[in-house]
Formats: structure tokens, C-alpha cells, sequence
């Protein structure tokens, strides 16, 4: 069920988006050549205490996992294209490194997801956050009073095809309330024109995941969890909630 939310409550959603952002702020000051994911998941959890948040993402158990999540985020590291776990692995340099954070805050929930590099950049994995970005802005664009579902979808996926990468089936965006996963389904890829036409009040998140070895398709680790380039390609996935409304898309999870 689709349930749009008043103006009171993209407020609070609001609210929950800045300390996402402020999430994601700490985990790019503190990412660096020898931290572990780990620590990052503790940075993450602290900064979420401050701002009297609770993780999303820890222990949740959606319909397609084996295990409860046992992180406060994803940390996702090369190849892995969403979903990984925060270990004890020690970032090394060059490393691209996705970090996907949600946060229930007042019963709310607020969700975004940053890709970068840590220590010296490859030109190639700097052009392939840059068109992540990229597409998850056009996504946005898209998403005005009177669109569909599908002119999201295709304004993401036109990207991601026009620079030659692969987009994992079946992995998108999603609705956003009270729950982190809420109706509808957000593709990254499909025929504009279509889908459900979106309203003054829906809240989505947009999420584009690009993998830099075209569409040889994901695997996923024993863990349940981690979702992997089949060829051992880079991904890169890039995150926003936003509102729709009558003055435009309005983004939630930004600083």
C-alpha cells in the first residue's frame, strides 16, 4: 500500500534525512587507509546516538536474507555492488567504498546511501561515481507531480547505458515512511510513461548501483548479505529520499 505523507511529516522525515547526512559527513572525514569498516560502523552508530537516532539497517531481516543485518551500515568495498557487512577488513588505498546508512528517528525513517575513494583515486572509478551521481540526479529531476514510476526509472537507467555500465536486476529504489521499505518500487531501469504516476506527497528513495563491468550480473556471498560483481568489476551506488511535491522533488537526506 502507496501512503502519501502530509507536510507535517516530510518535515520530520526531514529531520531524520540531517542526521543521515551528518552520518555520511563522519564516515568520508573518517574513512582512511588503515580503518577498518568496523570502525566506521561505530563512528556511524555514535554520531546516531548523538542525534537520538537508532540504526535502520541493524538486525533487519527482509524477505530475501538468510540472517539479521549485524551492522548500523553497509559497507560495501570494490566489487561488492550493495549490502556488505562492516568487518574488520582495513581499507587500503584506492579502495571505492559505498556506504548505504538509514536511521529511524521520532518513528521515521530517513535513508542515503555515498560512494568514494579512499586514499589515491583511479580516473575510472572517479568517472563511475560521477556518473552514479549524475544518474541519481536525473532521477530526481524526474521525479515531478504528473511523471511516472517509469520516467524515474528511465532517466536512471539512460545514464548508466549511455557510459557503458551494468545495472543489477531486480536492485532499485524504494518508499519510505515509517517503514524502510515501503510501497512502491523504484527501478533503475525501464520505459518511461510508465508505472504508477506520482502524487504531492509520496516519498521515495532513488538509488542507482552502476557496475563498471557491464551486465555480467551479481552473486552473493555465503553470508547472505554482500552482493558482488560476478566479472570482479567496481560498483558504485549512490542514494537520495526525496518528497514530491507541487514546487518539485524536495531531497531529505541532504546536509
Amino acid at each position: 500500500m502507496i501512503v502519501r505523507k502530509t507536510a507535517r511529516e516530510i518535515e520530520v522525515l526531514r529531520e531524520a534525512g540531517r542526521v543521515v547526512a551528518r552520518v555520511h559527513e563522519a564516515m568520508q572525514e573518517t574513512a582512511d587507509v588503515g580503518v577498518t569498516l568496523r570502525e566506521l560502523d561505530e563512528v556511524a552508530h555514535q554520531v546516531m546516538r548523538d542525534h537520538g537516532a537508532t540504526p535502520a539497517f541493524l538486525d533487519y531481516q527482509p524477505h530475501f536474507a538468510t540472517s539479521p543485518f549485524p551492522g548500523v551500515i553497509c559497507a560495501s568495498v570494490n566489487d561488492v555492488v550493495v549490502h556488505g557487512i562492516p568487518t574488520g577488513r582495513a581499507l587500503a588505498d584506492g579502495d571505492l567504498v559505498s556506504i548505504d546508512v538509514g536511521v529511524f528517528l521520532d518513528g521515521w525513517v530517513g535513508d542515503a546511501a555515498r560512494s568514494f575513494i579512499v586514499g589515491t583515486p583511479r580516473p575510472e572509478d572517479e568517472a563511475l561515481i560521477a556518473h552514479t551521481w549524475e544518474a541519481l540526479e536525473a532521477g530526481i529531476a524526474a521525479s515531478v507531480v504528473g511523471n511516472r514510476i517509469g520516467d524515474i526509472a528511465h532517466a536512471v537507467g539512460s545514464v548508466g547505458r549511455r557510459h557503458g555500465y551494468g545495472i543489477p536486476d531486480g536492485w532499485g529504489g524504494h518508499g519510505v515512511g515509517r517503514e524502510m521499505h515501503e510501497d512502491p518500487s523504484v527501478p533503475n531501469e525501464g520505459e518511461p510513461g510508465r508505472g504508477l504516476r506520482l502524487k504531492p506527497g509520496l516519498v521515495i528513495a532513488i538509488e542507482p548501483m552502476f557496475m563498471a563491468g557491464g551486465d555480467d550480473g551479481v552473486v552473493v556471498d555465503d553470508d547472505g548479505w554482500t552482493i558482488r560483481t560476478r566479472d570482479g568489476s567496481r560498483a558504485a551506488h549512490c542514494e537520495h529520499t526525496i518528497a514530491v511535491t507541487e514546487d518539485g522533488p524536495r531531497i531529505l537526506t541532504e546536509g
